[in-house]
């Protein structure tokens, strides 16, 4: 087994592989059709910032608490009911769609419905992993192609999805999208001898453990803080990217499926890196790195009205937003309990999702107001300033561990 895929050894794990790369595979050409949906009947920047919002927000309110519960939960069982939840969100959009029965109120609900199951599945699932691998030295390793799968299928969807709108309709996306969550359901199912470390005590007490060690330590509390920053500012794009493939490229879905290609190459390729690299003495400084990229590329967007300049930027956020996130998450999960990583992980994923929810919706009205020019140019500002305390504050702390 080459270095790379060395957890894929493990039988559980590989299940897991195969059954949620085809399940992203459907959520992302889900995610790309809608975007063009919407956009094509409502010109609103402001209704592809709500929908981006509604769809991640709950992940700030709910999943801290999901986490509490996650850890005394039987995890497997929780996600096959979470697929089933899936399949019934998106056939429903499907059916909508199919009777000419979407607007703005029934695109925000169903969004809603989505971003409370994705509340609830993404640290369910995140945590998941560490429980399927039984070989501890490689979490790393299958954190690192648990974002491979993100992000290969943030690179192919979007152009499927671009040519299936051409060719076809987002009634088809949406239906492709339900069948996919039947493959991680499947997969669910056919593994076998999990071990699970359970919390005990209530419910109330658990959530409050899991918040007292997270941020009682003062490594964790600023990696948390990071997390948040590069989410609602290097994220932002995501809501208002349609803007870009059609005021600004005069393309159509297929350039806007490139425009995500484009990012999901340099997600891609961040995630490979990483799943070759054992090397956990420099992941602080590769996450300062490639926030600084993720500034460039927010620059680029907002300075430059070029086409390859556009694709460049996507790529320049792409590597740099997906290595900032799974270094962070390495690190939580190397270093978590495992009857505390359910909590730690739903908090990670709170302010990881939650944040890029907040930066989607500040961006979609921004744009409305002062076009997605601006918009992108005031949060690189913002991350920039974000890294200036960052890099003061850690000055301070080896200056202190000198002396």
């Amino acid at each position: 087994m080459p270095k790379i895929f060395l957890s894929l050894s493990i039988a559980n794990f590989r299940h897991y592989f195969m059954g949620h790369t085809l399940s992203t595979l459907g959520t992302w050409i889900q995610q790309v059709a809608l975007a063009w949906l919407v956009y094509e009947l409502t010109q609103s920047a402001t209704l592809l910032g709500l929908i981006t919002f509604f769809a991640l927000a709950p992940q700030l309110v709910i999943s801290p608490f999901v986490g509490a519960t996650i850890d005394k939960l039987n995890k497997r069982i929780a996600l096959i009911v979470v697929q089933v939840l899936f399949f019934l969100q998106a056939m429903l959009l499907a059916v909508c769609t199919y009777l000419h029965l979407l607007d703005s109120h029934s695109i925000l609900a169903l969004s809603i419905f989505l971003g409370v199951l994705s509340a609830i599945d993404t640290p369910l699932r995140q945590s998941f992993i560490s429980d399927l691998v039984e070989d501890k030295r490689y979490i790393s390793n299958a954190l690192a192609l648990n974002a491979m799968i993100f992000n290969s299928c943030r690179f192919v969807g979007p152009p499927i999805a671009g040519l299936l709108l051409v060719f076809s309709s987002p009634l088809l996306c949406f239906v492709l999208n339900a069948l996919s969550y039947l493959c991680l359901m499947i997969a669910l199912i056919r593994m076998k001898h999990i071990k699970v470390v359970k919390a005990t005590g209530s419910i109330q007490q658990v959530l409050k453990e899991g918040y007292r060690y997270v941020f009682q330590h003062a490594e964790y509390k600023h990696m948390m803080f990071a997390v948040a920053i590069v989410n609602l500012t290097a994220s932002s794009y995501v809501a208002i990217l349609p803007i870009f493939a059609k005021d600004y490229l005069n393309g159509n879905e297929t350039t806007l499926g490139y425009l995500w290609g484009a990012a999901g190459i340099g997600s891609l390729l961040s995630a490979m890196v990483l799943a070759n690299s054992q090397n956990y003495e420099k992941i602080k400084q590769r996450i300062f790195y490639n926030m600084l990229l993720c500034v460039l590329g927010l620059i680029t967007l907002a300075l430059i009205d070029v086409a390859f300049f556009y694709y460049f930027a996507m790529f320049c956020l792409g590597f740099g937003i997906s290595t900032s996130n799974v270094s962070t998450n390495i690190l939580i999960q190397r270093q978590a309990p495992a009857e505390f990583r359910g909590r730690v992980v739903s908090i990670y994923t709170s302010l990881r999702f939650g944040f890029d929810a907040l930066g989607g919706l500040a961006a979609g009205i921004l744009a409305t107001y002062i076009g997605v020019k601006y918009t992108m140019f005031i949060f690189a500002i913002i991350l920039s300033c974000f890294m200036l305390y960052k890099y003061h504050h850690e000055r301070q702390i080896k200056s202190l561990q000198l002396s």
